[in-house]
């Protein structure tokens, strides 16, 4: 196995420009070339990691949480970011992390919160814009089939739980070829109308390279006629926070203790108990705070996530509960996500899941 093996199926899964701008997602030390011989699954990278991975002979670690976050400008052991950063380069080992691309998609980490709290009906909290693109291409009656199919299979035509989309209209496209051009069909100086259709795509921008040389390849013209617009329409499977429904209502003392069971935590902080029962649940893994107004506009009966300053607690208004359950707690299965779906993807490959606990807060 190598590393760039690795890296490409990750980042096809959780493409890296759904990262925030302020994140350092995606490879951070290592060589895509390099053997990979096993790989240590982890939410945060700290030295006891380092050592459990040399113990199981792990030359990756693939940590939710980025190591490198701000500007490094010494290496000389001081801090525990210095240390681990020397010993990784010194013992071999990669260095990979996914985090706000993970937050970001509807498989990923607030998908197995929801998963752990049993909720139905899932959906983006907040769906993120500027992702989506369309593509209008024309093309000749005769080549319709070969070109859209090829464009279909690079990936465009994809609307949340449907595939294969398009919509097209019938016409006649006009052109003179000059005595440079090697026209597929007409002849030079002489106007030439053909035949046909103008197709519509929406393609997410991560796809739209491979689309485009999907198109280039099957289309017979010299010069392909084809338009592309970024659009502002929200992407219903790309966001922050999730909400879904629990099967019944549950009284809110009791969901808030099987909460506690559920993510084993040391306490939950929460806002003013003014609902009798909980159904209606948002999240977000993490420090989730920005999407108070997003959870409380979804009609949510609870909002639970963490990290939340003592003012932010007032933005409930007796419109919704908060509650902070700890930034380890609401992402501790993350982990168990990643290792999931890598040991689905290469069922051959040794996929360590840590057995450390990385809390750094604790509870009396």
């Amino acid at each position: 196995m190598y590393l760039y093996e690795i890296c490409q199926y990750l980042e096809a899964k959780y493409p890296l420009n759904l990262q925030e701008s302020y994140d350092n997602s995606g490879l951070l030390y290592g060589h895509l070339k390099d053997e990979i011989f096993g790989a240590l699954i982890t939410l945060d990278l700290t030295e006891s990691i380092v050592d459990e991975a040399l113990s199981n002979k792990c030359n990756l670690i693939i940590a939710h949480h980025p190591i490198i976050f701000n500007s490094i400008k010494k290496l000389n052991r001081q801090t525990y970011v210095e240390r681990i950063i020397e010993k990784c380069i010194q013992k071999g080992i990669s260095l990979y992390a996914i985090h706000t691309n993970l937050d970001n998609h509807s498989n990923g980490v607030n998908a197995k919160i929801a998963e752990k709290i049993g909720l139905k009906n899932c959906r983006i909290l907040r769906p993120m814009n500027g992702l989506i693109y369309k593509l209008e291409v024309y093309v000749p009656t005769t080549h319709l089939s070969t070109v859209d199919q090829a464009i279909l299979d690079a990936g465009a035509g994809q609307m949340g739980a449907y595939s294969e989309c398009h919509f097209r209209t019938q016409g006649i496209g006009t052109f003179t070829p000059k005595n440079d051009a090697k026209p597929h069909i007409g002849t030079k100086n002489v106007r030439e109308e053909v035949q046909e259709f103008k197709v519509e795509y929406l393609v997410e921008n991560q796809r739209l390279k491979h689309v485009l040389d999907a198109m280039y390849r099957s289309h017979p013209y010299e010069e392909v006629a084809h338009f592309i617009f970024n659009l502002s329409n929200t992407h219903t499977q790309r966001g922050a926070g999730m909400i879904g429904e629990l099967s019944e209502a549950v009284n809110t003392d009791v969901f808030l203790n099987q909460i506690k069971q559920i993510f084993k935590c040391g306490t939950i902080k929460h806002t003013a108990i003014h609902k009798d029962k909980i159904q209606t649940v948002a999240l977000c893994g993490g420090a989730g705070s920005f999407l108070v107004s997003d959870a409380i506009g979804s009609k949510a009966d609870i909002y639970i996530s963490s990290d939340f300053k003592y003012h932010e607690f007032f933005d409930a208004d007796n419109k919704i509960i908060i509650a902070d359950i700890g930034h380890y707690e609401s992402e501790q299965f993350t982990s168990e996500l990643l290792a999931e779906q890598l040991i689905e993807k290469f069922p051959n490959f040794a996929i360590h899941l840590t057995k450390l606990n990385t809390n750094p807060v604790n509870y009396l």
